[in-house]
């Protein structure tokens, strides 16, 4: 561990990140793009349906996450990884044949994402193998992949659709998930024990039981219910600025400001953020860890909401650098809250079931702020709407480390009382085998 080929399956797990959020986070610009291609001034509902395609694909990627995590744990981190890639790889591209918008809701909403999603989590898994000491570092690495690709990408997919088209974009694109598939070999299984090696030589395959494949028993942890509905309840309008910032700007400023610029500000000030907050994440004990999530998502409300209220392109980047220091900030402790509050055992589960309830907000949130364009003429009502799940999440999360230390009170007291009443029947147990011991007289 700690090097040699771990460095290997690093950048591997870089480029996964970097690819898979990268596309999903670039998909302001190709909003744009299906809505010139697909679009014809006779549909009154244009924004809302094709909102569904990225809101679909995004919501997707973290639905598969529970079922990922049971691929994974029974299969390995290196088949469910290369089949993902090439399931990607293969929506992508039949995505680039479509004539209208409704087949691009399940190759590129769900076949597609669903190919990300069994691609990413393995991409994860597959670093505590490969590296102890250094697994901290690592996954900052890892992660920030995610970053360079946002920052990069939306200029390039610019590019390429004004010189090519949104067809022969996508396929431009298969060559990212073409890579992935590769990478995805490089996840070599190491064998833990001898147990294992003595398996794996005979060839046998045990299914596990149910209770091991879902553990639904950090449903049990209050602490850890509160958090599983406060974060989807924060998430309603997380998802919206990236599928609708660009088209927003290009109906309040028109083709006089670079857009994609609001996107870079978003992935420079995100990466910045992750290495920041995690970094302070370590000095604040236990579950009050949550408080860092909930000042993100009070800051995420709060740019949000003033979004609608900027007139001039250099506040829209004001507010897009602070969005991306606090989306940061939230996606980068996820993890080391999980670990508080579910303990180190159950944490891949909690965190699969996690994502799991996170995709039905993040599904539905776009779509909606479509209608309401569609409807209203402007996105300002949206914009505003998608400030307030953000505050009220805020406010649910606040009660957990609070839920937590009666929790943790509760247990030590049962402990105690367990402890003394264990010494009380050995005391007694004790006293009557003395008693049987002594002689009659």
């Amino acid at each position: 561990p700690d090097g040699g080929w771990g460095w290997v399956v690093m950048l591997a797990a870089m480029w996964c990140n970097g690819s898979v959020f990268g596309i999903q986070n670039s998909c302001g610009v190709l909003f744009v793009s299906m809505l010139q291609l697909f679009g014809s001034a006779d549909d009154t509902q244009l924004a809302f349906k094709t909102a569904w395609v990225s809101s679909l694909s995004m919501g997707m990627i973290f639905f598969c996450s529970p079922i990922v995590s049971v691929f994974t744990d029974l299969f390995g981190c290196r088949k469910v990884a290369v089949i993902g890639a090439a399931v990607g790889f293969v929506g992508l591209l039949s995505s680039s044949f479509v004539s209208t918008i409704e087949p691009l809701y399940f190759t590129y909403g769900v076949v597609f994402a669903c190919g990300c999603s069994f691609a990413y989590q393995p991409s994860l898994v597959v670093l505590g193998y490969y590296f102890k000491k250094r697994l901290g570092l690592v996954n900052g690495i890892v992660t920030a992949g995610s970053s360079l690709f946002t920052v990069s990408l939306p200029f390039l997919l610019r590019v390429l659709i004004d010189s090519v088209g949104l067809y022969n974009t996508l396929r431009v694109l298969c060559i990212l998930m073409f890579v992935l598939f590769l990478a995805g070999f490089t996840y070599k299984p190491l064998v833990s024990n001898a147990k294992d090696k003595e398996e794996g030589k005979k060839g046998k395959f045990r299914f596990p039981p149910g209770k091991k494949i879902f553990n639904f028993s950090v449903f049990k942890v209050t602490s850890y219910r509160i958090w599983a509905f406060g974060i989807p309840a924060a998430l309603f309008g997380y998802f919206v600025p990236y599928v609708h910032l660009m088209k927003h700007v290009k109906d309040r400023f028109g083709d006089s400001v670079p857009e994609e610029v609001l996107l870079l500000c978003l992935g420079v000030t995100s990466g910045i953020g992750r290495l920041i907050f995690g970094r302070v994440a370590d000095y604040i004990p236990g579950a009050k860890k949550v408080y860092l999530q909930v000042t993100s998502f009070f800051f995420i409300g709060l740019m949000s909401m003033m979004i609608p209220l900027c007139h001039v392109f250099g506040a829209l980047i004001a507010v897009c650098l602070f969005m991306g220091l606090f989306d940061g900030c939230f996606i980068c402790i996820m993890a080391p809250i999980a670990f508080e509050l579910v303990g180190a055992q159950d944490v891949s589960q909690a965190i699969g079931f996690l994502l799991g309830l996170m995709s039905i907000p993040m599904t539905v949130g776009p779509p909606i702020a479509g209608l309401l364009r569609d409807h209203l003429g402007t996105y300002d009502v949206a914009f505003y709407l998608a400030g307030v799940p953000p505050l009220i999440g805020g406010v649910i999360l606040c009660f957990i480390p609070w839920v937590h230390e009666r929790q943790k009170l509760k247990e030590r007291a049962k402990t105690v009382d367990g402890e003394t009443t264990e010494k009380m029947l050995e005391n007694e147990s004790t006293f009557v085998s003395d008693t049987a011991e002594k002689p009659v007289k």
